[in-house]
């Protein structure tokens, strides 16, 4: 998934990360394997393993810099399930997005990710990007200190939560624990936190596919795993067998833009929450009278409530439901339909006083019941998305966006770009000069968009498969994340057919469930 960003005071974007690491040279010429000094990295093996059922780990070895590929090495653990079938075409490698998600575990799923033919065909293959998981870890900040950062309290202590209105005790605290923040970065991961951009992923990932013996890559990647593939395809066109990039992230935005018009998604998605919550028989957000406007409405009100006196949590860990955290949860909940039930239940009690089902909701996107996993994911998405998107440095700016914000997506847009805040103090030397990708003379990209998606709306598949010199574009009509195997035969047997013989479908073409 393409997670949203950390409410209070880290970065708003699961995402959606784009550009390369400003110390990575990224031309497509000098990123080959059959030269010196990079030929051991392209020429070495993964010895496989047995790790359950039938699945195979093992590892293979990056430089931390590519510019200085004598130097430090990183090890990247990948893992994957064999084809099932004896007429193997090659690898399929997969990643779920983040910045900060687990392409490791994701194999794990593949039953769920990929339809059977393909898992016929192909070995499901997955890594764990530079910095994530398994693969050499960035963290930044403890637990606790990462729930007060999620939790800030834009009032800074003074009773006031309301992001589009921050005093200036909260616009100091603001900073001050950004700042914290981004030391934290340096003093715990040193110099990796300069080297995890999208660029470095995107060449790790084709010595990947060196060493598991493809002369093209096919890849599916979800969420912000499609600017892997972006990067990928413009860095390497002449390497791309059949890229899928699904739940597409425009990546001709900087960080602001990027915050307002994810904001935008997430009000898209909560309306269509709103709209079917008041079809069910017991909605918390208003009777069969009431309209989506009523419904939002009351659900703005809660928010509102949580931030002038914070909502019980029942738990028992001594954690404020506040504002920050409702709208956590409530964001959290509009990724899939699957969850709306669950939402429903957690907001009726919450207009009840008792905020614990949507502090859960938000602990759940962010795995928090793993501590390392909490610490790694939190790191990973800001570092990558702070290495990937230029922002401005100077706060006045961030406050220019935020009134902004506030009239185009008044619910979630004041938060989400306050939360892209922490890039104002990220390593200048680590931040990516902004590009065009294009992917010259690449075979044919699927682009795939979701016309109610929330966390990467529409849009940004429709300017990505513009974007890119091949890209075609297949449109899923409906509601949550991503669109492959997410009900829609349509899209299933277009991607299917896509991966398999490498023929995508007529551009432009609409699947509606």
């Amino acid at each position: 998934m393409i997670k949203t960003g950390w409410v209070g005071g880290a970065l708003a974007l699961v995402l959606v990360a784009t550009g390369c690491t400003a110390a990575t040279s990224v031309g497509g010429e000098d990123s080959g394997g059959d030269s010196e000094p990079l030929a051991d990295f392209y020429q070495q093996d993964i010895e496989w393993e047995g790790c359950g059922e039938d699945f195979e780990c093992g590892s293979y070895e990056v430089p931390l810099d590519y510019d200085d590929p004598a130097g430090e090495r990183l090890e990247i653990a990948v893992k994957r399930l064999p084809a099932s079938g004896s007429d193997v075409l090659g690898s399929l490698v997969i990643n779920p997005g983040g910045p900060g998600g687990s392409g490791y575990d994701y194999v794990d799923a593949a039953s769920g990710v990929v339809s059977r033919p393909v898992r016929e065909r192909f070995d499901v293959v997955g890594f764990d990007p530079r910095g994530v998981g398994r693969s050499a870890p960035l963290t930044c900040l403890d637990s606790d200190e990462l729930d007060e950062f999620v939790a800030m309290d834009y009032g800074g202590g003074g009773g006031g939560s309301d992001p589009a209105d921050v005093s200036a005790a909260g616009l100091a605290d603001m900073e001050e624990a950004n700042r914290a923040f981004v030391e934290g970065c340096r003093e715990r991961s040193g110099d990796l936190m300069l080297h995890v951009g999208t660029a470095d992923v995107a060449r790790d990932m084709d010595v990947l596919r060196a060493v598991l013996g493809d002369e093209g890559l096919t890849y599916l990647g979800k969420s912000y795993g499609t600017y892997i593939g972006t990067r990928y395809a413009d860095l390497f066109p002449e390497r791309v067998r059949a890229l899928v990039l699904d739940g597409a992230i425009d990546p001709d935005m900087d960080q602001l833009e990027l915050s307002v018009q994810q904001a935008q998604g997430f009000e898209t998605a909560l309306r269509a929450f709103v709209a079917d919550c008041l079809d069910t028989t017991e909605c918390p957000l208003g009777d069969e009278d009431a309209t989506v406007d009523d419904g939002v409405d009351k659900l703005v009100g809660l928010m509102e409530r949580a931030g002038e006196k914070p909502l019980r949590n029942t738990s028992g860990d001594g954690r404020e439901v506040n504002r920050t955290r409702v709208e956590l949860g409530v964001m959290a909940a509009l990724y899939s339909e699957s969850f709306w039930p669950r939402v429903r239940s957690a907001l009726a009690d919450a207009f009840e006083g008792d905020g614990t089902g949507l502090l859960m909701l938000g602990d759940d996107l962010y795995e928090r019941s793993d501590e390392e996993s909490y610490e790694n994911s939190a790191a990973a998405l800001v570092a990558v998305n702070c290495s990937d998107h230029p922002g401005p440095r100077d706060i006045d700016a961030y406050e220019q966006a935020v009134d902004q914000a506030a009239e185009e997506a008044p619910i979630f847009g004041p938060t989400l770009t306050w939360g892209a805040l922490t890039c104002a103090y990220w390593p200048q030397e680590a931040v990516a000069e902004p590009e065009p990708m294009d992917a010259p003379g690449a075979a044919p990209i699927l682009v795939i968009g979701t016309t109610r998606d929330s966390a990467t709306p529409y849009e940004w598949a429709e300017r990505l498969a513009e974007g890119l010199e091949s890209g075609v574009l297949l449109t899923r009509e409906g509601d949550g994340h991503t669109g492959y195997r997410k009900g829609s035969p349509c899209v299933d047997d277009a991607v299917d057919a896509y991966l398999l013989e490498e023929t995508p479908p007529d551009g432009g073409t609409v699947c509606t469930e």
